[in-house]
């Protein structure tokens, strides 16, 4: 155990275990605080488990779980609260100590001069200047003055967040704009399916950030804490604080590969890859290069997710490829599918259909990723069908597509932006939040029933643009989005299915039906995918120029 004195009475910890209480115990500790969030990792022990071991050892037990990057001030005096309700000495520990750390520092702001605070954590081996500032101010985030001040912020630099950017450039290109976003490099997301099928080169998908930021726009590298939408301010990692007179949120998904037991140990290896990695996009290719025999599986997990479509793609190019080869009757092709359809527009289904029996594959729905054995090569998937019991079924496996689990960013959920699952609350035609009314949402974060695509962000953007800058002149929202999303679905290489759809599954075709019908396999619709959407994105959508996305005009009843 590596135990750090950080204060009479207080001691702080990276991750303890169930079987270090009794040593813990004849260090003489008498309590313990567990600032660790469940389930960060797959070894973690749950926080219950490591209350029963305190128990069992006579020691008293606290759960004061604090999100990586996102310290509240609550939190921050709940701690100072138990320190002086327990008996002492205790124990805090999170997976390093930091956080533990960070709340005694901010939990002794009013008690003892700043310097000591600062000493006392460095002593320990934590540096906290990072939240010098919070300390100065009495342990809380200060956010009645700014480190800047902008007026219109964005959260999130992708495919959203630099489309709105660019569209509000080129309606009112005097406003002083600022983009959040830690991220160096910006990625094409929708070509990693062709990555993972042998298409397109991995390079291509991926450019600079510092590239891509529109003239004029400036950018704050920097990750976002918390959000104090009552004092129009954005709490940057670090305690930095933005103002703004006009938020725009957009940061994308978290990817929550951690929620499957097991399956973060084995990507990239034994046989487990997912395209929705930038990093193993490659690695799903070569994977199909080299089965000629086996059993394949490809997951979906519970909506939402981004690109709905994406998971039966890979199986899709993946059943081509070794359809070409000849090697597709060695191969056992099983869709896992945690959903009970196989894709949420009825008008589509049968295409698809027909490819998944063209490659013989299985469908397997309300079939959902538990846990993986990489090494053993077998996946657990919880079966929950309707009015059944839930039950569990091990399958084995050669190969292994995954799609992840997925939900809104930590810092999202946590904030007063969020509706009760978490997702930003809007109004889904103007986008706008529906508490706070210079704040507005675009992309796979907010809450309307779109399907969560590049495509959807790209008709989302001017419709934003377009009523923030109206809220700027002194008027109502002007531009409304439909629901519009679009799902290529690469049924096989040089067709796809082109599914376009608005809210409610209304289908919404860009094209004449003589020149791509979207419920058909088109050759066409392929050469869009692979030809034109590519430089659409970095030229066009990027750039404010809104081809087939000017914003709906709202229709005013007549009086």
């Amino acid at each position: 155990m590596d135990l750090r004195k950080i204060a009479d009475g207080l001691s702080v910890s990276p991750q303890v275990m169930p079987s270090d209480v009794p040593a813990l115990k004849a260090e003489g500790f008498r309590a313990i605080i567990c600032n660790r969030p469940d389930a960060e990792a797959a070894d973690q022990p749950g926080h219950e488990e490591m209350s029963a071991a305190a128990t069992a050892e006579g020691l008293e037990f606290i759960y004061l779980p604090v999100t990586p990057g996102i310290v509240t001030d609550e939190t921050a005096r709940a701690f100072g609260q138990a320190l002086r309700d327990l008996p002492g000495p205790v124990l805090a520990y999170c997976r390093t100590g930091t956080r533990s750390a960070t709340l005694w520092s901010l939990s002794e702001a009013n008690r003892r001069p700043l310097p000591d605070i600062l000493g006392a954590a460095k002593a320990a081996g934590y540096d906290m200047n990072g939240v010098a500032r919070r300390i100065a101010n009495g342990g809380r985030t200060p956010t009645d003055t700014g480190d800047a001040k902008f007026d219109v912020v964005i959260v999130g630099a992708g495919a959203g967040g630099i489309s709105v950017a660019a569209s509000l450039r080129s309606r009112k290109c005097d406003l002083d704009i600022a983009v959040i976003d830690p991220a160096d490099i910006h990625y094409y997301q929708p070509g990693w399916t062709m990555v993972g099928g042998g298409i397109f080169e991995p390079r291509d998908t991926a450019k600079t950030m510092g590239s891509l930021i529109p003239k004029g726009v400036h950018w704050i590298k920097a990750a976002v804490a918390a959000f104090e939408p009552k004092d129009n301010a954005v709490v940057l990692d670090g305690c930095r604080v933005v103002k703004y007179d006009r938020l725009i949120v957009c940061p994308g998904l978290k990817l929550d590969w951690a929620a499957v037991e097991g399956l973060e140990e084995t990507l990239g290896r034994n046989g487990v890859t997912s395209n929705y990695r930038y990093d193993l996009a490659p690695y799903t290719w070569q994977l199909v290069q080299g089965m000629t025999a086996g059993r394949a599986i490809f997951t979906q997990p519970p909506m939402p997710i981004k690109c709905a479509g994406a998971p039966q793609k890979a199986l899709y190019l993946s059943g081509d490829a070794w359809h070409r080869r000849g090697v597709l009757k060695d191969i056992d092709i099983q869709f896992m599918n945690a959903g009970g359809v196989l894709f949420g527009v009825k008008d589509y289904v049968p295409a698809l259909m027909g490819y998944v029996d063209k490659y013989g594959a299985d469908l397997n729905f309300f079939h959902n990723l538990a846990s993986v054995d990489g090494p053993a090569k077998k996946a657990t998937f919880r079966i929950a069908k309707p009015e059944m019991e839930p039950t569990e079924v091990r399958v084995e496996f050669d190969m292994m597509h995954v799609c992840p689990p997925q939900t809104a960013p930590d810092f999202i959920r946590v904030s007063p932006l969020a509706d009760a699952a978490g997702w930003v609350d809007v109004d889904q035609a103007t986008l706008r939040h529906k508490t706070f009314d210079n704040v507005w949402s675009l992309g796979d974060v907010m809450n309307a029933p779109n399907a969560k695509t590049a495509a959807a962000a790209r008709k989302q953007a001017p419709v934003v643009a377009e009523n923030i800058v109206a809220d700027i002149n002194g008027g109502s929202p002007v531009a409304q989005y439909d629901g519009y999303g679009s799902c290529p679905l690469t049924v096989e290489r040089g067709k796809i299915v082109l599914a376009e759809f608005g809210y409610g599954g209304a289908l919404k075709p860009s094209f004449p039906n003589w020149l791509v019908d979207g419920t058909k396999p088109s050759h066409v619709a392929w050469l869009l995918k692979e030809k034109l959407l590519p430089p659409i994105y970095w030229k066009a959508m990027l750039r404010g120029k809104e081809w087939l996305a000017k914003p709906e005009k709202i229709r005013v009843a007549a009086e």
